[in-house]
């Protein structure tokens, strides 16, 4: 391109030497690519310009595709305040090129005079003036200096020549020049340094990954190569790649569907629209036998590149290593020291797979899962394992599919084949693998935790670590660490609807109803939905006694196939509840039907076993073992499970069978700080307390009590307190009646974690019995026997249309009977 000249068109001039476009007198806003194609095209208007002639001279030194090329067009189109159909100044010839149509006046510079006159005065492009780049003077002097420098040689040069200037004169301005050329240097260098300083990104910068171009004509490089290279950067404890969710908002807000391409042009809009610094495209094309794969990285803001690099694959199987070795020259480019590179930089086939097509699948699988759509997603990720059994992530992600599924004991069996090949990954990685297999399949939470702790250490901006320790403390009943860490996450990304299910959880938890429901709100406001925010919002109603609202989340959980299930089982424990045993069962019946039509064996199972402790707490034993042994066959070996099933057992009598399991769970999960804590405690102190041993029983149970209130991972139920309602059933078998209260108001004060569960109602039964029990040997008993007659009032108020033959209604009664003749 030629370096100088004014092209006046309309109202508009371009000064090639400044860099500037002006309407009238005011600078118009453009990137340096869409200023670099503007010049190249009104320095030939006209003339038809191929694409390809326009991408070799606007890109001479690098391997774009046309996707930038129709990005600085469209930018220049609206620089030109262009309407669509206009073509007042550029027009598009379809499979030929681009004209400039407008009428050019051209007015060249010529020596230092002319450039002086530019820079004189206060319209000089680059004078300190608000709204101006400050740096554009300095680009200015610089071209004087530089173009003085070589006007003035010349002119010297040809004076020499024609008046033959004696030696002496000559060295006399040389040296008068040098410190011109010191100045002009440190210019110059300052410049270089302002001009570097820009071009490198900050670790508080976000950047927008856009969809790679695939030119190869191969399908498989579809969508696999952007989540390729978002494994790679995502290695980087320096770069901070916007989140899927917080890209899929922003796409919502351009009124485009989630899913949408993201292509250089629209990458450019998410990233001004998300303030974030930059954004990285890329492109793959086919040459020969080889692959050539570039990546560039754009300044959203002035459109200036900040870094490129290209590489070639040799063959196929070698594209990933290409891409992984692009994207580790990219990230030293854009500012990461080399030392965090080089220590964090796996290679593309351990950190993903060795096979392209397995890879595809786990994208395929990863899409749906950002859309919130576990069902669709699972047959991908299942399908990318199949093509590759070593591939890590992939075990991880349809862990975190059953997870979600509620599905616990087969995602922590994913997790722990993760476990196995986590040396074949990338730091974050491994990070992540830990923090699963520790928290989900071994259940040692403190080791979970710490991995997310140092990951967060190494990654400040992820926001995996956050929704992680958000889960996580709900299982130690830190419900306030939970809450800090998902506010955490909803400050680092508003878009991800885990931050709000953690918070409403962590609200209903503390008993923050009115909190809980306007975090509901706000995340339904950003379009979030999901089973468990309708879980919590029934949940809600059921504590306000708000019938019409249940019945609204009942419709929502009818209309979801792969979720009825959910709505079901949350019906048979409400009526459950209220004493309605033979509505109940048959809820739980449907619950578990609608389970296994999804494939849901596990859910199917805790339905099972749930009713099976419902019923032996109402005293129907045969109805509860007959429960508990479905329960085991439809998910034999799973630990929530048996768990459920040997409290049901031990709770109806079969205290051989309970024992043999609490055994079994203790051996198989040593580490597990849940089951440990509080299952097989609650399960070997159900089982004294049917031997009498009430003391025992209590001493057992002592293990649980820093975590009594822990949220427990799996059911509807954030936990019953079955440990809190067994150690009352021990004080009021120890004639501890106080003691036998205080564990029963427990269960009632917190109704947000133990929600609808059975225990709910019969702590007001435990509640009358603890006072009936304090009237017969406190002094003051008729206090104590007024308290009671007032619990067991409450107690049948709740109970007043329940199921006439359930015999612990029946106990309860009599009791009442004999406290208020007694009272007599």
């Amino acid at each position: 391109m030629k370096e100088g000249g004014i092209f006046r068109f309309g109202e508009y001039q371009v000064d090639a030497l400044a860099r500037t476009l002006r309407r009238n007198k005011e600078v118009v806003t453009l990137t340096r690519r869409a200023f670099e194609v503007l010049l190249y095209l009104v320095q030939n208007p006209g003339r038809v310009i191929p694409r390809d002639e326009l991408l070799k001279n606007v890109w001479p030194d690098a391997f774009v595709d046309e996707n930038s090329l129709a990005q600085s067009i469209s930018a220049l189109r609206r620089a030109l305040d262009e309407k669509p159909g206009d073509n007042n100044y550029v027009a598009t010839l379809p499979g030929r090129g681009y004209q400039f149509v407008s009428p050019v006046q051209v007015i060249e510079l010529a020596g230092l005079s002319g450039l002086s006159t530019l820079s004189a005065g206060a319209d000089r492009p680059g004078a300190d003036r608000p709204g101006e780049d400050p740096l554009q003077g300095i680009v200015l002097q610089r071209e004087t200096i530089r173009t003085t420098i070589t006007s003035t040689t010349q002119e010297q040069g040809q004076e020499h020549d024609r008046l033959a200037l004696p030696p002496a004169r000559f060295a006399w301005m040389r040296v008068s020049a040098i410190p011109f050329l010191l100045v002009a240097v440190a210019l110059l260098g300052y410049f270089v340094h302002l001009r570097s300083a820009r071009r490198r990104l900050s670790s508080k910068d976000s950047v927008v990954l856009a969809d790679m171009t695939n030119r190869t004509g191969d399908s498989v490089f579809d969508d696999t190569l952007r989540t390729a290279l978002g494994v790679a950067l995502t290695q980087s404890p320096f770069l901070n790649p916007l989140s899927e969710s917080k890209t899929r908002a922003t796409l919502r807000m351009m009124t485009r569907p989630s899913d949408t391409k993201l292509t250089s042009e629209i990458a450019l809009e998410v990233c001004q629209r998300t303030r974030s610094k930059a954004y990285i495209s890329g492109s793959i094309a086919s040459l020969g036998s080889q692959y050539v794969l570039a990546l560039e990285a754009t300044d959203c803001q002035s459109g200036d590149t900040l870094a490129r690099e290209q590489k070639t694959a040799a063959a196929k199987e070698k594209v990933l290593d290409a891409l992984g070795a692009a994207a580790a020259n990219l990230r030293s480019e854009l500012g990461e020291s080399l030392a965090t590179v080089k220590k964090f930089d796996a290679p593309l086939d351990e950190a993903t797979t060795t096979s392209l097509a397995a890879l595809k699948a786990y994208t395929l699988s990863e899409r749906f899962l950002a859309q919130r759509d576990p069902v669709s997603a699972l047959p991908y990720s299942q399908r990318a394992l199949e093509l590759d059994p070593n591939f890590a992530m992939a075990y991880v992600q349809t862990g975190v599919i059953y997870f979600t599924l509620d599905q616990q004991d087969r995602a922590s069996g994913y997790f722990g084949k993760a476990f196995q090949l986590r040396e074949r990954t990338s730091e974050w990685e491994k990070l992540v693998i830990a923090a699963d297999y520790y928290g989900y399949a071994t259940g040692e939470i403190d080791k979970a935790i710490q991995a997310l702790q140092e990951e967060i250490e190494i990654y400040p901006h992820g926001v995996h670590a956050y929704n992680g320790l958000a889960v996580l403390y709900t299982r130690l009943a830190q419900y306030e660490k939970s809450a800090e860490a998902a506010q955490q996450l909803m400050l680092l990304d508003p878009d991800d609807a885990f931050g709000f299910v953690n918070l409403a959880l962590d609200d209903l938890a503390m008993q923050k109803f009115a909190e809980a429901r306007q975090t509901i709100q706000q995340a339904q406001g950003r379009k979030f939905d999901g089973y468990l925010l309708h879980n919590y919002l029934y949940t809600l109603a059921f504590l306000q006694s708000d019938s019409a609202g249940m019945a609204g989340q009942q419709q929502w959980f009818a209309r979801q196939p792969a979720y009825e299930n959910y709505g079901l089982a949350l019906a048979a424990d409400t009526e459950a509840y209220a004493g309605h045993v033979h509505k109940a069962l048959e809820l739980t019946k449907q619950a578990v039907d609608s389970a296994l039509r999804s494939d849901n064996k596990e859910d199917a199972a805790v339905y099972e076993a749930n009713a099976a402790v419902q019923q032996a707490a109402y005293g129907n034993a045969m109805e509860a073992q007959r429960a508990a042994a479905e329960a085991l066959k439809l998910a034999p070996g799973n630990p929530n499970v048996d768990a459920e099933a040997a409290l049901a057992l031990a709770m109806s009598g079969e205290v051989a069978r309970a024992q043999a399991l609490a055994d079994a769970l203790a051996k198989r999960l040593p580490l597990d700080t849940q089951m440990q804590s509080l299952w097989v405690p609650a399960i070997r102190a159900q089982i004294e307390l049917r031997k009498k041993n009430a003391g025992s029983a209590l001493q057992t149970l002592q293990a649980g009590l820093p975590i009594e209130f822990a949220n427990v991972p799996f059911s509807n139920n954030t936990s019953c307190l079955y440990p809190t309602y067994i150690r009352g059933e021990a004080y009021l078998d120890a004639g501890q009646g106080a003691a036998a209260a205080a564990e029963f108001q427990k269960i009632i004060d917190h109704s947000g974690i133990v929600w609808n569960c059975w225990t709910g109602a019969l702590a007001r039964l435990g509640l009358a019995r603890a006072n009936a029990l304090d009237s017969t040997t406190q002094r003051q008993s008729g206090a104590a026997r007024a308290r009671a007659l007032a619990s067991y009032q409450n107690f049948f108020a709740l109970w007043s249309n329940a199921d006439p033959d359930i015999p612990i209604l029946k106990q309860a009664e009599s009791e009442r009977k004999r406290l208020s003749a007694a009272a007599r």
